[in-house]
């Protein structure tokens, strides 16, 4: 019998905001208004400030290591305003700090997280973000797992996103996530920030795929690339995606092609692996200066609301070091109060009175009666 192709597929790349500021009408149509446009820009560039300040926090020893957002912003910002605050979930790793600002969490938390105290974890009621997650793919499980329970609940206007790195494709977790939210059709956007490195490994050297964009094929699911650098790009293939996700349409791949222009964290030096050429081509796609260059082209900024934004800015992170230094000490029953809705008995009795060795002498434990069985005593 003849051969017969059973298979073909082609990835689309999406930009609308090239780097020059110049923006395709046709294609933008629908997405972003000047007024939000302006909104994000101004989002994206307080986020910087926050990590020029994060960054000299951990080099004068009032932090510990911090993971720099520099260069990604657009991808955070963008796909945020498209889900829905108070409604969707936000489940991401950590250089998403602006999507969660925008859907809630106090931007003191972050800094109080990456100084070592967990309560930079506990999020306030009512705002749908979980946890940073350090573990490379463990949390797109816990993505997966959200969004089965929103369908399984029938909640028809709540969807969930979950933001990575190119590395995290790479691992086990994230195929079993894929696998599970495609094979269930859950309402799940799957967010790659495809920074080209993962800490130090360039992306050719970690996959043999072109595209991380074309892993989603083998699970059947529908995906895109877009210009990670590019809001508005961003917004519209994340706006999509969700509106596939609710109406029952599945989880849905997005690749954004963005660059992390810093280090891969305060304890990395980028310059040992990196070509300092690369780095500047990518400077020159900075997602803030082709916004503002856009801004600028419909006469919606100018070198006066720069000025008024970047003290704005100033004054915003200063208050937050502030809330985030000026924290009342941790104690130590915090580590059990935060862990479940309703504290098992052994580990209250452990959180009253910080023994471990408390809950040994319960006499009712195989070893502790008066006559064990011969078992017991083996």
């Amino acid at each position: 019998m003849p051969t017969r192709t059973v298979y073909e597929a082609k990835i689309e790349h999406l930009q609308i905001l090239d780097e020059e500021g110049n923006l395709d009408k046709k294609l933008a149509k629908g997405t972003l208004t000047d007024a939000q446009v302006v909104h994000l820009y101004e989002q994206m560039r307080i986020c910087r400030e926050l990590d020029e300040i994060a960054f000299k926090l951990q080099r004068s020893g009032r932090m510990g290591t911090y993971p720099q957002n520099k260069g990604q912003e657009a991808n955070a910002v963008g796909s945020a305003l498209a889900m829905k605050k108070g409604t969707d979930w936000l489940v991401s790793a950590y250089r998403e700090n602006a999507a969660l600002f925008m859907h809630g969490l106090p931007m003191h938390y972050v800094l109080v997280y990456w100084m070592g105290d967990e309560r930079g974890s506990k999020m306030p009621e009512g705002v749908n973000i979980t946890p940073l997650s350090v573990p490379i793919g463990t949390h797109m499980l816990h993505a997966a797992g959200i969004a089965w329970a929103a369908k399984i609940r029938k909640e028809k206007d709540k969807a969930v996103i979950t933001y990575f790195g190119d590395g995290a494709t790479s691992e086990g977790d994230f195929h079993g996530a894929m696998n599970f939210a495609s094979t269930l059709q859950v309402p799940l956007v799957f967010y790659c920030q495809n920074n080209q490195w993962a800490i130090s490994v360039p992306r050719e050297r970690q996959m043999r795929s072109e595209t991380v964009a074309q892993k989603a094929l083998a699970y059947g699911m529908p995906t895109i690339r877009v210009d990670g650098n590019d809001i508005f790009a961003v917004y519209k293939a994340t706006k999509d995606a969700r509106a596939r996700a609710i109406k029952g349409g599945g989880p849905t791949f997005i690749e954004g092609l963005t660059y992390r222009l810093g280090d891969h964290t305060t304890a990395d030096d980028a310059r040992r692996y990196r070509d300092p050429k690369e780095v500047e081509a990518w400077v020159q796609k900075d997602p803030l200066i082709r916004t503002r260059l856009y801004l600028e082209s419909v006469g919606k900024w100018d070198d006066k609301k720069q000025k008024t934004l970047e003290a704005r800015a100033e004054k915003i992170t200063a208050e937050v070091v502030r809330a985030a230094e000026g924290i009342e000490p941790p104690v130590a029953s915090d580590m059990f109060d935060s862990m479940y809705a309703e504290l098992p008995a052994s580990l209250v009795t452990q959180r009253n009175t910080m023994r471990t060795s408390s809950i040994g002498q319960n006499p009712e434990q195989a070893g502790l009666r008066a006559n064990p069985t011969a078992a017991e005593r083996v």
